[in-house]
């Protein structure tokens, strides 16, 4: 007898439909699983034999043969156990082939039949809607399932409590999902004392996904402005939460079946290894750029990062997304992310703080600074100087700008211009390119004069002329202007490093 049921394999965050088919035949009594399947799924056998015999049931002594289709693409992971041990009891005439043949299925299975989590389950209740088609996974993972959409989902916690829903004896409800409580950070740009240049830099960068670099001595706040930047960006849209979610869904990141709703903020400490930042490993699991889409990436301590992990930054920033190509697996993960980097000015820290800078100065700040590349560099549309706060100004009672106050700014510039951004699908104006950029981004003749003569004195390439102009746009926007002016390219030229 032939049973089949459906299970999925990820190619990134692409899902590919597979097919479990299995097959009891006569003959020497074995159990074997065909189409490329690895050592994860090669032991689903000794956890399906056990789930099955904690239910009473024993395998026939005869020859049992599970295909996973199409049998040229790789398949791993344990999210296999569920779909074959349910095709199997199909085949074994337990449940009626019929009646599983309509579903997607992934999930663990333990010694004793229990449903374990597993990773993917969002993407994976997605793929089974588009090809019509019900969903069953972990009872822990049922809330994530239904934000797919999918009409039918089913979240057993035992394989036994799902063959007596097969068998209609008992009914399984569709899971309910959890409601996010969309949580306000605690964290305040009025916590913030001084640092007003600064903060202006950060609400323009909240504003157009621009990419930032903060220079200054240890103590001066970089860690705690970068912290807080999420407090005033804007929310993010249900295709965002989407998408972020299943890439966080892939990488097993999800927790109680709770969406991601809030923009990523993503921190990794400056040891991380480049398949760490970009994504890679045995099974291509996505990387702490990919982790950090429509969200920030913030690097603290920037040049201390080797110097193979912040070159393989350099591509996605451009493109949005990142190819991780190894010799048995090629994925591609969005990364569209906003880079925000904290250094300080020297190795000693204090260059240019009187009294405190070492007897190396100014050469320990060339050579700390030449740890990061030119072409790095240059991708930073803001570089900004974040000097110490001086000690009067800590001990200010008054309160600084709120982060809600500089979130509704954000809100209004956005509106302003969010007509702009729907004709040319387009989310920022760090976005924007070729032809886009000029259709955008009109300028006065003085503006444009100024533009030029600070290219040439600075000698900024093409990419930093080009993002020069996306942030003259940003503060256009947050002026409400169409046009940008003298006083607009004149502060986009303040925030750009000599």
């Amino acid at each position: 007898m032939l049973s089949r049921t459906y299970s999925v394999a990820f190619a990134g965050i692409d899902v590919l439909k597979i097919g479990i088919e299995v097959q009891i035949t006569s003959g020497l009594p074995s159990f074997t699983i065909v189409g490329l399947a690895d050592k994860a799924i090669a032991e689903s056998r000794e956890r399906v034999r056990a789930a099955l015999h904690a239910l009473g049931l024993s395998l026939p002594a005869a020859h049992i043969t599970v295909n996973l289709a199409p049998a040229d693409v790789v398949k791993e992971g344990t999210h296999y156990d569920l779909p074959i041990a349910v095709a199997l009891m199909g085949a074994m005439g337990i449940v009626r082939p019929e009646d599983i043949q309509g579903f997607m299925m992934m999930g663990e299975l333990g010694l004793d039949g229990c449903i374990r989590p597993v990773s993917g389950v969002l993407p994976a209740s997605i793929a089974a809607n588009k090809y019509e088609l019900g969903f069953i996974c972990p009872l822990e993972q049922g809330a994530e399932a239904v934000w797919s959409g999918n009409p039918v989902v089913y979240a057993p916690d035992s394989l036994l409590t799902l063959l007596n829903h097969l068998k209609g004896i008992q009914i399984l409800n569709k899971p309910v999902p959890i409601a996010e409580d969309n949580p306000v950070s605690c964290l305040d740009m009025r916590d913030i004392k001084g640092h007003i240049a600064v903060k202006r830099a950060l609400e323009i960068a909240a504003v157009g996904g621009h990419n930032v670099l903060m220079v200054g001595p240890p103590g001066s706040g970089k860690s705690m402005l970068a912290a807080r930047l999420p407090s005033i960006m804007p929310p993010m849209t249900q295709a965002e939460i989407l998408e972020v979610s299943q890439i966080h869904s892939i990488a097993g990141l999800l927790r109680e079946g709770r969406l991601i709703t809030q923009r990523p903020f993503r921190c990794p400490h400056h040891s991380a290894s480049t398949p760490a930042m970009v994504g890679g490993g045995l099974k291509a699991r996505p990387g702490e750029i990919s982790l950090a889409h429509r969200g920030i990436l913030f690097l603290d301590e920037f040049p201390e990062f080797s110097r193979s992990t912040l070159e393989s930054l350099r591509q996605p920033m451009e493109t949005g997304v990142v190819s991780v190509a190894r010799a048995n697996v090629h994925t591609t993960y969005p990364a569209r992310f906003q880079l925000i980097a904290a250094m300080n000015p020297c190795k000693c820290g204090y260059l240019g703080v009187p009294g405190h800078e070492c007897s190396r100065a100014p050469k320990c700040g060339e050579e700390y600074r030449s740890k990061i590349s030119g072409p790095m560099l240059d991708r930073f549309d803001l570089q900004i100087e974040v000097p110490l706060v001086p000690p009067w100004e800590l001990a200010n009672q008054t309160a600084g700008e709120s982060s809600e106050v500089m979130r509704k700014r954000v809100k209004r510039a956005l509106d302003f211009a969010v007509d702009r951004f729907s004709e040319l699908k387009i989310t920022n104006n760090s976005q924007a390119e070729g032809q886009t950029l000029e259709q955008i981004a009109p300028m006065t003749e003085k503006a444009k004069d100024l533009l030029v003569q600070a290219a040439e004195r600075l000698m900024l390439s093409g990419r930093g002329y080009h993002r020069m102009i996306r942030v003259a746009r940003t503060i256009a926007d947050l002026d409400h202007s169409e046009m940008i002016g003298v006083v607009h390219m004149t502060e986009a030229l303040a925030f750009r490093q000599k």
